[in-house]
């Protein structure tokens, strides 16, 4: 840890050095003059911190130029929070090389995983030009997380640390620090996050809807005015940073939305106080506005082809590539591959948690869900589905991870059914019906229905496809589509037996990313939705998990958030990724499936390859898009 902290000290200084250096010739945004001429803005000089994080060009590409408004398109209304996951300006950030790094803090200081040091940039300002200070911190530790009308279940739960609430200090205007007797291995990767935990609040602006500091005439007048029922309806309305909605409100992120909901084009225009600049003294972002059309998803791809926007990943998926090529050769667009860093593109979940005691017996017996493995025909589905260019894996972490084993992949994914009837013989499976259908041990048909989202063709290729295998193993396989709020309805309840979604959020974690989705930790956890309730309740919902292995990982991911050492928790990991191998608790299909990235031809900087996921990359933004730039067609 201390040689980190090191390389991250020295990486803090050369950068500050050079941004020091580029201070020397500042370079105003275009856009920006005349507001700067008329004395509404200050000069950049005076928008900047004293010491901006300069942002470094990926090789070959050179610094940018300003200008230009950016077209995306986006499927419903409450996606415009996709540009603040975009923009992903953070405390502490990813880099591309997924190690974390100060971004909007100048730098943090780490003693024993327990106590975190944060460092403002002297200077910074919200993007309506106030002072970010620790009292923005202050403000949101005191008079929200921990005001019981604002926030009735007290701070948020990655605060409590073997039942205990930081000590919160703010020694001086630029100085935040958070404390813990035990180490808290969450907090910098939940302010990192592409929603991150938001410990900072403009203080300035929601003071004015706070019963503390607001006047109870003008607080009611708000509340008749703005349609709530008490003070605070009104404050978390005024207050939601991820969602974007709020036009006023202050932000510290590249770009914000300018246009009141609802409508179906948003634009989001450049912060002029924005933290980062380029190595020619260039205020970043380059690009000066963000232009979001509102249209139906199914339409997405069709008006992505017309080059209807100038980058978009969001609603496009693999079997749109050969159309969308199609049209780069019509327009100026250029499709490319991007890998997804989950941990299986697709995965079966079947329920331990399920209500039918029969299913449930046989969900819970490694054998049965090994047998299910074994029939799966991986090969097939690459071949058909994919055209041979995914990888056929377990769900677990990815190839290019520090701490994949290719036994985590490869261990009982082979298609073989002599081995799979062999396990359902042994299971007391022998007997079948007129169909070749085995029997269940009452008597019914061993029938799985499947709970789908119906969300997408490409599942329901891939069930029919294990569908025939399964067949010839005596399984018959139903897909049952519905809503996503019904799938997952019918999985909390124990209705259903078995689902289909994708795999481990994040396939490229590090030893500091908390290995919480490999044990029962919640309920969105469709193998154990009931066990994952429980912990997440911490017992007063669902059901305390009685398989022992279920029970290992709960002990292990407890014993990882404890350990002190980068060597334990390499330690923990490497057990609970073993315990998943060994007991296939989900069913992994395949991973490393393309994600197509359509990107103008005109729009500069965007990496050519690279990983498109929500975690840990959010999306674009580890590529810093504030980066991306246009040529001079589009400025």
């Amino acid at each position: 840890m201390k040689i980190f902290l090191k390389s991250i000290a020295l990486g803090a200084f050369l950068l500050q050095v050079t941004a020091v250096n580029a201070l020397e010739e500042l370079i105003e945004t275009p856009s920006l003059a005349a507001r700067v001429q008329s004395g509404e803005l200050p000069p950049v000089a005076q928008r900047l911190p004293r010491e901006p994080q300069l942002v470094p060009m990926r090789a070959p590409q050179t610094p940018g130029e300003h200008g230009g408004e950016l077209r995306l398109l986006m499927g419903k209304q409450k996606d415009i929070r996709q540009i603040v996951v975009y923009g992903y300006a953070r405390l502490v950030g990813y880099t591309s090389e997924l190690e974390l790094e100060a971004d909007i803090l100048e730098s943090y200081e780490v003693f024993e995983n327990r106590v975190f040091t944060l460092h403002l940039r002297e200077g910074h300002k919200w993007s309506d030009g106030h002072p970010f200070t620790s009292e923005d911190f202050r403000y949101y530790w005191e008079d929200i997380a921990n005001n019981p009308e604002l926030s009735k279940g007290g701070p948020d739960k990655r605060f409590i640390i073997e039942g205990e609430l930081p000590r919160v200090e703010f020694p001086d205007k630029y100085t935040v620090r958070y404390s813990w007797s035990n180490p808290n291995p969450y907090f910098l990767t939940a302010l990192a996050g592409a929603r991150p935990l938001y410990i900072y609040k403009p203080a300035h602006y929601l003071r004015q809807f706070h019963a503390r500091y607001q006047d109870d005439e003008v607080l009611q007048q708000m509340i008749e005015d703005f349609g709530k029922n008490n003070w605070m309806g009104v404050h978390v309305s005024k207050d939601r940073p991820y969602k974007a909605t709020n036009p006023d409100l202050p932000t510290l992120q590249p770009w914000f939305n300018s246009t009141y909901p609802p409508s179906d084009r948003f634009t989001f225009r450049r912060n002029p106080f924005y933290h980062r600049v380029d190595a020619n003294g260039r205020q970043l972002p380059y690009i000066d506005s963000i232009a979001v059309n509102i249209v139906s998803s199914k339409l997405v791809p069709a008006k992505t082809g017309a080059y209807e926007s100038d980058l978009q990943a969001r609603y496009l998926r693999m079997d749109n590539y050969t159309f969308l090529k199609t049209g780069s050769k019509r327009n100026d667009f250029d499709v490319r591959l991007w890998q997804t860093a989950k941990g299986a593109h697709v995965a079966l979940y079947p329920n331990m948690n399920t209500n039918d005691p029969v299913y449930r017996e046989l969900m819970r017996d490694v054998r049965f869900r090994r047998a299910l493995s074994l029939a799966i025909h991986r090969f097939e589905i690459n071949q058909v589905v994919y055209f041979r260019l995914v990888q056929e894996s377990n769900n677990t972490v990815l190839a290019e991870d520090s701490m994949y084993k290719p036994e985590y992949q490869y261990d009982g994914i082979e298609f073989d059914l002599e081995h799979a009837n062999r396990l359902l013989d042994e299971l007391g499976l022998s007997q079948r019906d007129d169909r070749g259908v085995r029997l269940l041990p009452d008597g019914r048909p061993l029938e799985i229905l499947i709970q789908t989202a119906g969300e997408s063709t490409e599942q329901t290729d891939i069930l029919e496809l294990i569908h025939d295998s399964w067949l010839t193993a005596g399984i018959k396989l139903y897909s049952i589509p519905s809503t996503r709020e019904v799938f997952r309805n019918r999985i909390f309840s124990g209705d259903a037996i078995m689902s289909i979604w994708s795999g481990l959020e994040n396939g490229m974690p590090s030893p500091e990313t908390s290995p919480a989705n490999l044990a029962p930790t919640s309920k969105y956890q469709y193998q154990w939705p009931q066990w994952g309730a429980y912990y997440e309740s911490s017992g007063k919902s669902g059901e305390a998990p009685d398989l022992a292995a279920a029970q290992q990982l709960v002990k292990l991911n407890n014993q990882w958030a404890r350990a002190r050492s980068r060597e334990e928790r390499v330690a923990v990991w490497h057990q609970m990724l073993d315990i998943n191998r060994e007991q296939m608790f989900t069913i992994g299909i395949v991973n490393h499936v393309p994600h197509p990235v359509v990107v103008s031809d005109h729009l500069l900087n965007v990496p050519d390859k690279g990983f498109y996921d929500f975690s840990p990359g959010a999306y674009f933004g580890i590529y810093k898009p504030d980066s991306f730039w246009f040529d001079e067609t589009r400025r």
